[in-house]
């Protein structure tokens, strides 16, 4: 069975990359400093085409494209502008529509993040919660096995519209900041559309038309018969930042830690309210200069009042952007999308990146790091779970069935492997990363191609 493969990435879009008949590029570059590079003034865009094939979700397609504006390069290799758009579909229905603003002049010292964002995800992971408490099965996914049930058993499908305002201004000093937001997240929830993907499918490949854990979780009550659809949530986020990198996108020294309040006050119209806290810390080393450094992220989130509905526990929020929960691209690479998810978790990544390339190309700034990680986590505080309703099903006992519920104490995720990027004008960064888990209940193995180093 054949579950991803990627086609590739080709090359880099160098699409008009510092293009020179602009009219916002001044004519001449700034004076070369042989250490850094070029100063880059005015436009600057760079894109990669997504592709992929899965035997279920069909092949995908699309574009992801970031366009720049330095200005007059006073600040490079920080931007003024940034526009970060994506663009991706499947065959079989799933699709994400991204298109995120950031600007760093409107506010004095400061800088404003929108974003607007619609995803149609056919067959998003879904592992139960509390981490190793929930057993994942990887013989039910396979067809070859006398417990195969579904290859999308952990699976459902989500419907996700997201809109995003986020503030930050000067604090004190140069490097504390002021942070404030608004959220608006409108989530529609529901089990895999196993017809949909059948479609076109004959023998071996046709998906069984049976209940997926979610499905089974719905049936038992785990999960609350007003959340198992989806809802509104509308949530406000308060915090103070602390950021001294030499550079954003790819810093060799300083820190960049943030503490926030993320709520969703009954008063903004939310069927659930709830507040959590999130404490991150990274810092950044140069251990050879221009070539070696070390860098490492922790981060603590947790509920602090209230209750967050099962759609909204898996995301993770930070001052720059909110992905998906614990597991996958983003921070824990190997380990299955989604597969740490509790009410609190830990989080901690350490990665070693050495870059054997650094370089002038068709006028731009070019580089390459190869970097080793090793990515851990665990749930550390439990989401509370009503599991009196659950039956028999799947030739297992009831108790058989709540045993899979509460399977084993949870512990550290632990995952590692090796990483390149390839980066143009010390901004636009290609990350391909390959993770391994380490514990077969996180899953094997994971590829993944996108943009920007993960922190």
């Amino acid at each position: 069975m054949m579950n991803k493969l990627i086609i590739g990435i080709s090359v880099l879009l160098l699409i008009g990359f510092g293009t020179s008949n602009l009219k916002a590029q001044t004519d001449t570059l700034r004076a070369e400093n042989k250490k850094e590079g070029k100063i880059k003034t005015g436009f600057s865009f760079g894109g990669v085409p997504a592709l992929a094939y899965d035997t279920d979700l069909g092949f995908l397609y699309g574009i992801i494209l970031n366009v720049y504006h330095y200005g007059d390069g006073s600040n490079y290799p920080m931007y003024n502008h940034k526009v970060f758009m994506e663009w991706s579909r499947t065959t079989k229905g799933s699709g994400k529509n991204i298109l995120i603003y950031d600007n760093r002049t409107l506010i004095p010292n400061g800088r404003m993040n929108l974003e607007l964002s619609y995803y149609t995800e056919k067959a998003l992971d879904f592992y139960g919660f509390n981490g190793y408490n929930s057993y994942f099965g990887d013989e039910y996914l396979n067809d070859e096995d006398t417990s195969y049930i579904s290859r999308l058993y952990y699976r459902h499908d989500r419907k996700l519209l997201r809109m995003k305002a986020d503030f930050q201004g000067k604090l004190f000093g140069d490097n504390f900041r002021w942070l404030a937001g608004f959220s608006h997240y409108d989530i529609g929830v529901s089990s895999v559309d196993i017809a949909n993907l059948n479609d076109g499918k004959k023998g071996d490949d046709l998906l069984p038309d049976t209940a997926s854990l979610y499905d089974r979780y719905v049936e038992w009550g785990v999960i609350p018969q007003d959340q198992i659809s989806g809802g509104v949530t509308n949530m406000l986020k308060f915090g103070v930042v602390y950021d001294s990198r030499d550079n954003e996108a790819s810093p060799n020294r300083g820190i960049w830690s943030e503490a926030m309040i993320i709520t969703a006050p009954g008063f903004l119209g939310n069927d659930y309210s709830g507040t959590k806290i999130s404490l991150t810390h990274r810092q950044y080393f140069t251990l050879v200069k221009e070539k070696v450094v070390f860098a490492y992220r922790l981060n603590y989130q947790g509920l602090i009042g209230g209750e967050i509905p099962f759609y909204m526990m898996p995301f993770y929020f930070d001052s720059k952007s909110v992905r998906d929960g614990l597991g996958g691209a983003k921070n824990l690479r190997g380990i299955k999308r989604n597969r740490v998810v509790g009410d609190g978790s830990v989080l901690g990544n350490i990665e070693l990146r050495y870059t054997f390339l650094n370089t002038v190309v068709m006028n731009q700034n070019f580089s390459i790091t190869l970097s080793g990680f090793t990515d851990v986590a665990q749930v550390v505080q439990f989401h509370e779970l009503d599991i009196t309703g659950v039956t028999a099903s799947y030739g297992k006992t009831a108790e058989e069935n709540i045993a899979e519920i509460n399977y084993t104490g949870e512990s550290l995720h632990v995952s590692y492997g090796l990483g390149l990027h390839f980066a143009v004008n010390h901004n636009f960064i290609i990350a391909v990363d390959y993770g391994m888990a380490g514990n077969p209940q996180d899953g094997n193995s994971g590829l993944y191609i996108g943009l920007d180093y993960i922190f």
